[in-house]
């Protein structure tokens, strides 16, 4: 997946969450507390963070060592990245009632969802099934990813999606006038 589809989906879900979360008292009441949480997140964060395993992992596995690793789904790809930054995260909101450190791990296990990770078990369990990574022909990087892009359902039809959803984004700060508080502040709804 690209950029629009892992940054606009999970915005998405947590404008959603955080929506349900400011609702009366309803059938949705088991959300409260999760949607309170997802509320009081920078989303700006969250977007980057969405993004936060390809921009560690693509360039170290395609630039950087393209002969160790061949591959741009490497560490940052991994359960292991993800609860680190759930342990981070944690302890960060218990001693400092900081929440970024939360937001990082939560684009995170975003990522790797929306990757379908679970397809590629030796780098999401990383390294209970030895210490390397899968290898991948990277001689047509470029070119493979246009064609993924342009004639795979998996790939465009989240980009497409993603993509709608900052849209609808956009057009709701723009029509509301809280572009500039979601450009301080990092959220959609005042507060």
């Amino acid at each position: 997946m690209f950029v629009f589809g892992h940054s606009g989906i999970t915005l998405g879900a947590a404008a959603l969450a955080g929506t349900l979360g400011q609702l009366p008292p309803s059938r949705f009441s088991c959300l409260i507390p999760f949607g309170n949480f997802m509320s009081r997140l920078d989303l700006r964060l969250l977007a980057f963070a969405a993004l936060l395993p390809d921009v560690i992992d693509k360039p170290l596995g395609h630039y950087l060592l393209p002969g160790i690793f061949d591959n741009g789904r490497i560490f940052a790809h991994t359960l292991l990245f993800t609860l680190v930054l759930f342990v981070i995260g944690i302890i960060l909101y218990r001693r400092r009632g900081r929440i970024w450190g939360l937001t990082l791990a939560l684009g995170s296990a975003s990522h790797l969802v929306l990757d379908a990770m679970w397809r590629t078990p030796e780098t999401l369990l990383w390294p209970a099934f030895g210490w390397g990574f899968p290898v991948i022909d990277i001689t047509n990087l470029w070119r493979t990813l246009w064609e993924s892009l342009t004639s795979h359902p998996s790939v465009y039809v989240p980009e497409i999606i993603g993509l709608a959803v900052l849209g609808f984004i956009g057009v709701h700060l723009i029509t509301k006038r809280r572009l500039r508080h979601f450009l301080r502040r990092g959220r959609i709804m005042e507060g």
